[in-house]
């Protein structure tokens, strides 16, 4: 290797990596797809070895793509802690952020990694829970800030396989999604009578949402397991034993999304917010907050 890595080369080089796109790779850097494309050749160049392969599902990473990321995200995280140390920069201090479970499964990774870029001296402690619970923790100031769900009607719909609570949580919709039927691939629900649900708690918008949709249809269902356990839920579909209402975003690969159909109704939408445990949050959780606002519709 006779050139140096150099940090905007692996910055680009990492958003790609975890967006698994161009297009929202570019959205993230503030650069064109064509100037993003252009950075890859010229780091591949450098390592002189491939590191993206294009498959129908997006852009995947070679073995010498994926051994490059562990170095880059170590190298690109001291390089960020001593510009935020040497130039003064950055919040310090620890806060206590709620996120639903399926929201932490798809969208933490990347809100966490760039937020810790940013603030490398700040501490962020997560706590995961359905939105209702979420709601409470606020109110009894166990959590500094959460991600919630809120029903479509709040703002016409966005993101939650947890998928958020039976009121309104307040604040603006950040980030819309589908809800979704998933199941194991090739069971079909109309072979099921009554039709067996797992579903989050019974006050929460996806549970809410599936029970809500069958009765208008008319169609028996019943109550295989409710729980605020994601991935309790996720193993009896996986077992056959049940079929289940994600976001789009969080439907697991191994499951099957099933159309909306005379079997099984359609679904609404719901949103994705942010609201803070009091009208002026600490410096901290207001940055987080923001960057939430932020970043979030980008991923």
């Amino acid at each position: 290797m006779s050139q140096a890595l150099e940090i905007d080369l692996l910055r680009s080089f990492a958003v790609i990596a975890e967006t698994r796109a161009l297009s929202r790779a570019a959205s993230r850097v503030g650069r064109t797809q064509s100037a993003l494309s252009q950075q890859m050749k010229r780091l591949e160049g450098i390592v002189d070895q491939p590191l993206f392969q294009r498959t129908g599902r997006g852009i995947v990473l070679t073995n010498p793509g994926e051994r490059l990321l562990v170095h880059a995200q170590r190298i690109l995280r001291l390089h960020d802690e001593a510009m935020a140390d040497l130039l003064g920069k950055g919040l310090s201090g620890s806060i206590r952020f709620g996120c639903p479970d399926d929201y932490a499964a798809v969208f933490l990774p990347s809100l966490m990694r760039e937020f810790a870029r940013q603030h490398p001296h700040a501490r962020v402690e997560v706590v995961c829970a359905p939105t209702p619970r979420l709601l409470e923790h606020l109110d009894n100031r166990a959590v500094d800030l959460a991600m919630i769900s809120l029903p479509d009607s709040a703002g016409r719909s966005g993101d939650s396989g947890d998928s958020g609570d039976s009121t309104d949580g307040g604040g603006d919709v950040i980030r819309r999604e589908q809800l979704v039927w998933i199941g194991y691939p090739g069971l079909d629900p109309a072979h099921f009578d009554p039709l067996p649900l797992a579903l989050s708690d019974a006050d929460t918008l996806d549970h809410l949402a599936a029970r809500a949709a069958l009765e208008r249809a008319g169609r028996a269902y019943r109550i295989a397991c409710a729980s605020s356990s994601l991935s309790g839920l996720m193993a009896l579909v996986r077992a056959g034993q049940a079929f289940a209402v994600v976001t789009q975003t969080a439907v697991p690969p191994d499951l099957a999304v099933l159309p909306a159909d005379a079997a099984l109704p359609p679904l609404p939408a719901v949103g994705i917010s942010v609201k803070c445990d009091r009208r002026r949050p600490s410096p901290l959780a207001a940055a987080f907050a923001e960057h939430i606002r932020q970043t979030l519709p980008l991923l």
